[in-house]
């Protein structure tokens, strides 16, 4: 398999994997460009080319599991990770974005007839279009929370708002999904953590809505009959027209991560690097959903709150995921105490690569960038994969402050030859230097 051996195996490493992302977070060089895809759920794969990667590097055959089923990415286990080079690993929430947990593996035939593994309440019926839905909890007697299209890789949230009532608004009904910390929520992110550090890989734990909000999350597909106010459009309207009861719900998520990340830090215990802390996305292809200005006056003063503990508290790295062009916002990012961006979507407008880097590459650490999962790595030719992925580590890895993934997760039907392109690139860049 002389064809499979990337360029990586041909440089002598220096440093562990863990060490290697450090010295990329601390915005110095590593011995090679530290590379991540699995360790968040906006860093991942999905689980048809997981098994497609485990084939092509001649691994064991066994069904891929499930991990995040609404965006259906898969597990990237440890013989993987090392024929691919990744050095994250990740920690992610007890349960599910549709609200069970991942136990009691069962076999699940994907559209494309792929057999996979997923949770033993991943439970799905067909309605008359031929669309899969998903019941939060695994209760089918709930209305369902999440929709495959017919012929399609993963869900979309069902939006299940009731009417709103102007007068009785409630801000506690928008705070289902947060609250004091389980001691099952700190057993899990305590076992995880400890067999993550184990791994030899620099850690990434998402800690979800024990951590701090995100507006992402307002459908709400884990609740079983959800309250408050859960239609996206919905919610930016009220960034607007709200902003009151926007602040006071900021607040009430802001005090409930306060008090759990004390009891999150002690479970953890040293054993984390970085800890996604939000996914809320602040930009379109072109644009942006508010202005720097609402950004600054809704969210700004609690992610400092959050960032700030953190920072005076912990050793860890605060990374912020937001899709498309939000140049805009990033001065406020940094100042808010963030030290890393995702997916860094250099199709967007205003985000060219060397703009970026030139721009803040002293203070933000780029996590993605690699490679366009919109346009060159799903219908490119490896050539022109290469090509990009070898442009983007020329920029972004200057001095440090890069972690090589995709510009967000690698979606379904994305060639095997692609990817494996764009890893070989990463790393034979890593190799000539």
């Amino acid at each position: 398999m002389d064809e499979n051996v990337l360029f990586y195996e041909l440089v002598t490493p220096s440093m562990t994997s863990r060490e290697r992302v450090l010295a990329a977070l601390d915005h110095r060089e590593p011995d090679r460009i530290p590379v991540d895809f699995g360790s968040t759920a906006v860093t991942g794969i999905h689980v048809s080319c997981v098994a497609a990667l485990r084939d092509y590097y001649g691994l064991e055959k066994k069904p891929v599991k499930v991990h995040e089923p609404y965006q259906m990415l898969g597990y990237v286990d440890d013989d993987l990770k090392d024929a691919m080079g990744i050095d994250t690993e990740g920690v992610f929430p007890r349960k599910t974005m549709f609200g069970f947990e991942n136990r009691g593996w069962k076999e699940w035939r994907c559209q494309d007839g792929l057999e996979a593994l997923v949770p033993e309440d991943f439970k799905t019926t067909i309605d008359e279009n031929g669309d899969v839905l998903i019941y939060p909890e695994g209760d089918t007697a709930a209305p369902a929370s999440g929709r495959m299209p017919k012929g399609g890789f993963f869900f979309d949230a069902i939006v299940r708002q009731p009417p709103i009532d102007e007068d009785n608004l409630n801000v506690e009904d928008n705070l289902e999904e947060f609250g004091p910390v389980t001691e099952a929520d700190l057993e899990h992110l305590r076992t995880s953590a400890q067999r993550a550090r184990a791994s030899g890989r620099a850690v990434v734990a998402c800690f979800g809505g024990m951590a701090f909000g995100d507006i992402a999350l307002v459908p709400a597909p884990f609740l079983k009959r959800p309250k408050g106010i859960r239609d996206i459009a919905e919610w930016y309207m009220s960034t607007r027209l709200r902003r009151d009861y926007v602040h006071a719900i900021f607040a009430r998520q802001c005090e409930y991560a306060l008090e759990n990340l004390v009891k999150i830090r002690e479970a953890v215990n040293g054993n984390v690097d970085a800890v996604f802390l939000c996914g809320t996305d602040f930009g379109t292809q072109d644009s942006s959903f508010c202005s720097a200005g609402t950004f600054n006056e809704l969210w700004l003063p609690y992610y400092t709150k959050i960032n700030a503990w953190i920072h005076a508290n912990t050793n860890w790295k605060c990374f912020k995921h937001s899709c498309g062009s939000v140049d805009r916002f990033i001065p406020s990012f940094i100042e808010g105490g963030f030290d890393i961006l995702n997916p860094v979507q250099c199709s967007a407008a205003n985000m060219g690569a060397e703009h970026l880097k030139s721009s803040y590459g002293d203070k933000l650490v780029f996590w993605g960038g690699g490679a366009d999962t919109q346009k060159t790595l799903p219908f490119g030719q490896p050539d022109q994969v290469r090509e990009e992925a070898l442009r983007r580590c020329e920029v972004f890895s200057r001095d440090g402050g890069f972690v090589f993934n995709t510009i967000h997760n690698i979606q379904a039907n994305t060639p095997v030859k692609n990817i494996v392109a764009m890893l070989e690139a990463a790393h034979h860049f890593s190799g000539r230097r």
